[in-house]
């Protein structure tokens, strides 16, 4: 009887520790991402406690710092998601660079209508997902129909968004009065600031709904198991019914309407002295970013949440690093890559055993 009972608690003790273990093994990966950055900059002559406290002063330190860092972090919320999608489908999209700047340019595009406000919002929410779904439909046909490597297509369609979208900010949307920048949105589509005197927006709870969005879809729609199904394994999926080529295109156009959004997210959720669409730099590298963002998160979307909290954290606080204790700038970016390094190579670890294996598997076949 006892052991029958004891049956039971062992049970729910392993899910527990399994539910843990991977908190465990970022918490151990940020620690020592942390500790090799402090190695470094002892090395090279400054104080890492004092640039340490300085960094979470900057990202912590009062309401106008901690707006920042969610400020920073809402879109990386979203290009996060975006890779966390493709690899619960065993997919590697990179293309949320490119994706993020096709809803960007939707979001100019029609944000300069008149509409009412909350159809304005909604309408330019809406084109810059579409944008963003529609760049990630060539790969995902490439993939499923010719079998084309996604982080070959991705990569390809990244510089062809680039480029297509320089042409576009210069040719079709430049403002005819000061030709550095594209025409301004009208005011009825950008999202009213959250804390006076500070960056954030009201377009930050958009990113946190769609990360919850995405969780309700893959844990709790049929197409959504589907698609981790497909990611778990292709020849098990297909032969329990699962078509796995549905499921890449949906992986496709989730993720690229969650980089749509993102760039649109830089267009209507800037306060107006910055919310307009200047030569790219608004966008900088939010999309690969996301992948850091997505692998801290485990892949996973309210993983991707807390990623993008810690990362914002960090763009935000190495302002103060430089001003406090005179780090200097190539330095603090030497220590969020080696933080990047840190928190990426359990996950990464994990996919190339899975993807060895799956190799094995296929020569034994053969």
């Amino acid at each position: 009887m006892s052991a029958s009972m004891s049956a039971p608690k062992t049970r729910r003790l392993g899910n527990v520790l399994g539910l843990l273990r991977p908190l465990f093994d970022v918490l151990t990966a940020i620690v020592v991402g942390l500790a090799v950055g402090a190695l470094l900059m002892w090395w090279f002559g400054y104080d890492p406690w004092k640039a340490y406290a300085a960094l979470f002063r900057g990202a912590f330190g009062d309401k106008w710092g901690r707006a920042d860092t969610l400020f920073a972090a809402a879109p990386l919320v979203l290009t996060g998601l975006t890779f966390a999608i493709g690899v619960r489908a065993g997919l590697f999209n990179i293309g949320a660079q490119g994706q993020m700047l096709m809803g960007a340019l939707a979001a100019v595009a029609v944000g300069i209508l008149p509409l009412p406000p909350v159809v304005h919002q909604t309408v330019t929410l809406g084109a810059a997902m579409l944008a963003g779904a529609l760049w990630g439909l060539p790969a995902a046909y490439l993939k499923a129909t010719r079998g084309v490597h996604e982080v070959i297509s991705t990569i390809m369609l990244n510089w062809v968004a680039r480029w297509l979208a320089l042409y576009l900010a210069v040719r079709l949307l430049s403002d005819p009065n000061r030709a550095e920048k594209t025409v301004s949105v009208l005011a009825s589509t950008r999202f009213s600031v959250v804390i006076p005197g500070s960056d954030l927006t009201h377009v930050v709870w958009i990113s946190v709904l769609f990360a919850l969005f995405i969780y309700w879809v893959l844990w709790h729609t049929p197409a959504g198991y589907g698609l981790r199904c497909t990611g778990l394994n292709q020849d098990a999926s297909r032969y329990a019914g699962i078509n796995p080529g549905k499921s890449v295109n949906l992986a496709f156009i989730l993720g690229g309407m969650a980089a749509g959004l993102a760039g649109a997210s830089q267009i209507v959720g800037r306060p107006p002295l910055y919310g307009m669409y200047t030569d790219l730099s608004t966008l900088a590298n939010l999309g690969f970013d996301g992948i850091a963002v997505a692998l801290l998160g485990r892949n996973h979307p309210i993983g991707a949440i807390f990623g993008a909290l810690f990362f914002g954290a960090l763009n935000t606080g190495t302002h103060m690093m430089q001003y406090q204790a005179l780090v200097p700038l190539e330095m603090v970016r030497v220590v969020q890559g080696v933080i990047v390094l840190a928190v990426a190579v359990p996950e990464l670890s994990k996919i190339f055993r899975v993807w060895s294996l799956f190799k094995g598997h296929q020569t034994v076949k053969k």
